[in-house]
């Protein structure tokens, strides 16, 4: 199985809508950190796995929709709590919007959130 990574790093801010969420009901800042892992079996023709810079072009496209936004107040997470582990999923479907990352057959959106915990969410492709 081969493996491509690229991560970038950015900050966003929410604030949780669970009940009783303490201090995360109110709004505050995250630094996170995305790692978009794809992975497939085969390369592609030319010896790739997938285009590693049409990969870097997405995930900034895809960081600067997220860069210095309250996530609350993005469509995306309308009736959602904006927990980090939806922004992983809402992240991954953003970034196979804008790439087919043939002939990989998954993705991995981790976010690793302020050097304190990292989420992960997974799909095939």
């Amino acid at each position: 199985m081969y493996t491509v990574a690229v991560s970038r790093s950015f900050v966003a801010q929410h604030y949780l809508t669970v009940p009783n969420p303490g201090p995360e009901g109110e709004l505050h800042s995250h630094h996170f950190t995305a790692e978009v892992t794809f992975r497939g079996p085969e390369l592609g023709e030319y010896g790739y796995l997938v285009d590693i810079d049409a990969v870097i072009e997405a995930v900034e496209a895809v960081v600067e929709t997220f860069r210095d936004a309250t996530l609350n107040e993005l469509p995306a997470f309308e009736g959602r709590n904006p927990s980090a582990e939806h922004f992983a999923r809402i992240f991954a479907g953003r970034l196979t919007n804008r790439l087919t990352p043939e002939p990989a057959t998954e993705l991995t959106v981790a976010l690793q959130e302020d050097d304190v915990a990292t989420v992960s969410y997974t799909e095939s492709l």
